[in-house]
């Protein structure tokens, strides 16, 4: 009998390492199937939260939390119990962009020790092309005295879950599976059918798994790296971007891609694995890493405009109160990591600025760990002289802009400067506020 068998007939378990944005949501798909689940995770203040019933990811939610059968703990020696195990932790950089493989060496340290014949290992986290087989693969077997391919097997299957996004879930994503062998491919394909709807799509080996996930994000980085460029000449031009798009986008092959502050777990991390195993094997990236560098860049050159624009309002911008609304990186999701509004954040402290941060969506937790950030509650704010709307989060659309002006200091409209950065107000709603405005 497969393992596969053996795991659908509750004869042997799955275990999921790395209980986050993307291996929570994993451990919850395969025990609604009625698959026996453990979830692990060092971080026993999580695995709490997931044992009250509290989803702080806010991926599936509370409800579907406390009725969930994944079994939860931060005890590495349950591992044991399962043979097939999913690692699922963070893979970021490092301060030079440098690939950090910490998390990813720690997890395979603890599933190493914890591995018993015949059990299958498949990674989830994103690397560089080749980093499975020799760094993951050679710390199975020294932790666990086994041999690869013999003892046990090893497949590659990256993460597509989207944070926040409720239309594109593990469910209907297609998934790339890939194994070290055929028995090992067959038997990893067959476990993620049973909760991949739309089905997987296999590939020859690992190293052209882990080469679809930093491609396929570095081709949107560079996309949007395009439209930043184009954004920042428009500013020049005096031409607004979001309709340049919005013309552009009625030709049936256009993208669709628009300016703004790149960041996250995926987007604004990838490429750098990519480009990082490109150079070790003598090739300079001519356009992925020129696309990163205008993505960087994007938070001072938002923090810029805000500064030009309250001195155009006649400000002293050292002594403005400002606020910025938004911190995680993405709307409508609490997930702070690698948030570029921080770079905004940064860049108006040299100005002398320390701007008020309000996020209904973060914790505060996070905010002060991340980047020394003491959010400030929404209804707290008032006096301003600048707003910048760093996230389009969906409490800030709805505000509209006449309750954001109340957020003002009394004084003409034209004196209390709004930087709009995802386009979430009309142009022509700007026009009529008599603010002084600027959006990306």
């Amino acid at each position: 009998m497969s393992l596969y068998e053996k795991i659908i007939k509750g004869e042997e378990s799955l275990a999921l390492v790395g209980l986050g944005y993307v291996g929570m949501p994993i451990a919850v798909a395969f025990a609604k199937k009625g698959i026996k689940v453990i979830g692990f995770d060092l971080n026993e203040k999580k695995i709490e939260q997931y044992k009250a019933g509290v989803d702080p990811t806010n991926e599936v939610g509370n409800d579907v939390i406390r009725e969930t059968t994944v079994d939860f703990t931060s005890d590495e020696a349950r591992l044991k119990e399962a043979k097939f195990h999913i690692i699922a932790v963070p893979t970021p950089v490092n301060t030079d962009h440098t690939p950090d493989l910490t998390p990813v060496i720690g997890a395979s340290e603890i599933v190493g020790r914890n591995l018993t014949p015949g059990s299958i290992v498949v990674y989830e986290s994103t690397v560089y092309p080749g980093c499975t087989e020799d760094v993951c693969i050679p710390i199975l077997e020294k932790e666990s005295g086994m041999k690869c391919g013999e003892d046990f097997k090893v497949g590659y299957s990256p993460e597509r879950i989207n944070p926040g996004d409720r239309v594109h879930r593990l469910e209907n994503i297609h998934k790339i599976v890939s194994g070290i062998d055929k028995e090992s491919l067959e038997e990893i394909k067959n476990v993620y059918d049973t909760v991949i709807e739309v089905g997987t799509h296999p590939v020859s080996n690992l190293r052209t798994a882990e080469a679809v996930k930093v491609v396929e994000n570095s081709q949107r980085d560079v996309n949007i790296a395009f439209m930043n460029e184009l954004a920042m000449v428009f500013d020049r031009m005096d031409i607004d971007t979001n309709e340049v798009v919005d013309g552009m986008n009625t030709k049936w092959n256009a993208l669709g891609f628009r300016p703004g502050l790149v960041g996250g777990h995926c987007i604004g991390v990838d490429p750098y694995y990519f480009t990082h195993q490109a150079e070790k094997l003598g090739y300079h990236s001519q356009i992925i890493l020129n696309g990163r560098i205008v993505n960087d860049s994007m938070g001072n050159y938002v923090a810029d405009a805000a500064v030009k624009k309250m001195i155009e309002a006649g400000q002293a911008p050292k002594k403005s109160k400002v606020a910025i609304l938004g911190l995680t990186f993405k709307e409508d999701c609490p997930d702070t990591r690698n948030s570029k509004v921080d770079d905004i954040i940064k860049r108006l402290e040299t100005y002398g600025i320390e701007p008020l941060v309000v996020d209904p969506w973060a914790e505060e937790e996070d905010a002060m760990r991340e980047y020394g950030v003491t959010l400030t509650k929404q209804e707290d704010l008032k006096d301003l002289d600048c707003v910048i709307v760093a996230v389009a989060h969906a409490q800030f659309k709805e505000m509209g802009l006449d309750q954001l002006i109340s957020l003002y200091r009394d004084g003409a409209a034209d004196e209390k400067v709004l930087i709009d950065v995802k386009g979430v107000f009309q142009v022509s709603d700007l026009e009529e506020s008599g603010l002084r405005w600027w959006r990306l």
